[in-house]
């Protein structure tokens, strides 16, 4: 069990450093295309081909889809589809344009928040005091990360809360998904049936014809990004197959700092505020210890 959590860690490093070069990459794709829920479509739909491709070709290797064994199962994947692969998208980028972008980030960083009280009461995920503190201190490190301005919460702001709030659940119904159907299964569904769902909510606001007049150095953008977009969720679910759902998040915030750093060296600058980058990897360190020493309570397989 303690070897399989530790793989789980280790696969969730690997989600953060795609993580960080995704979110900085991805500010420039939105910006190349122009019409952000066009982006993000076209971007979830290439992401969804990419891990079909991956099942289809890639069975003899052991990457196989499994079917639910009950209804509750059915649902809870047509769930994720909705829930994480689609809803919460429109959701962000809706509120994104009502919003600052410091206040949107912050709010979307709570994440880590929302899957910890998810999970303890759920899936029944054991939390000692220090994760607790360390949880404190990846939240503080993201609002200083921000600029560390008080914000009142807004209307944009509060679809942002909604969308985090969503995935949060996605992540919680995942792990508990996970102990019956394989981890190929759930990103096939994630973003099969989210981008679907997006692509109906295009042809309903009139942009779906947008797709067709992308040009070929926006598709380049589209393409790029929804590789690494496949990757993560491959990955995010493979680690979550393995690993506490808090512990996993908790991770994953990890590549705020990737991203920083990334953004800091293509500028020739200093990474910073270094105080709050400091913050955030002693929050993951915390985790990540705890994981690798096996503290905490994994829920039932």
């Amino acid at each position: 069990m303690n070897t399989r959590r530790r793989q789980g860690i280790l696969i969730a490093l690997a989600t953060a450093v795609i993580s960080g070069f995704s979110v900085y990459l991805n500010s420039f794709g939105v910006k190349a295309v122009g019409e952000a829920t066009v982006y993000t479509t076209a971007k979830n739909a290439v992401a969804a081909l990419i891990l079909l491709a991956i099942v289809g070709l890639g069975r003899g290797a052991g990457v196989r889809v499994t079917a639910p064994r009950t209804r509750s199962g059915w649902l809870g994947l047509l769930a994720v589809g909705v829930v994480g692969g689609s809803v919460p998208f429109v959701l962000f980028f809706v509120g994104l344009a009502q919003t600052k972008a410091p206040q949107a980030a912050f709010l979307q960083k709570t994440l880590v928040l929302w899957v910890a009280i998810l999970a303890v009461v759920t899936l029944k995920e054991r939390l000692r005091p220090v994760h607790w503190i360390a949880i404190a201190l990846l939240l503080a490190g993201q609002w200083w990360l921000g600029g560390g301005a008080a914000f009142a919460l807004d209307s944009g702001g509060l679809l942002i809360l909604i969308a985090t709030l969503l995935w949060s659940a996605e992540a919680v119904l995942a792990r508990w998904l996970l102990a019956s159907v394989s981890s190929w299964t759930l990103g096939v569904v994630r973003m099969g049936v989210g981008s679907v769902v997006l692509l109906g909510w295009l042809g309903v606001t009139g942009r779906l014809g947008m797709l067709a007049t992308l040009t070929a150095a926006q598709w380049g953008w589209v393409l790029l990004t929804g590789v690494l977009l496949a990757a993560y969720v491959a990955t995010w679910f493979a680690a979550l197959a393995r690993a506490q759902a808090v512990d996993v998040t908790a991770v994953l915030v990890l590549g705020a700092v990737i991203t920083a750093l990334i953004d800091a060296g293509v500028r020739g600058v200093l990474p910073g505020p270094v105080p709050a980058l400091l913050c955030v990897l002693a929050g993951v360190g915390v985790f990540a210890a705890m994981a690798w020493r096996g503290a905490g309570r994994l829920a039932p397989e």
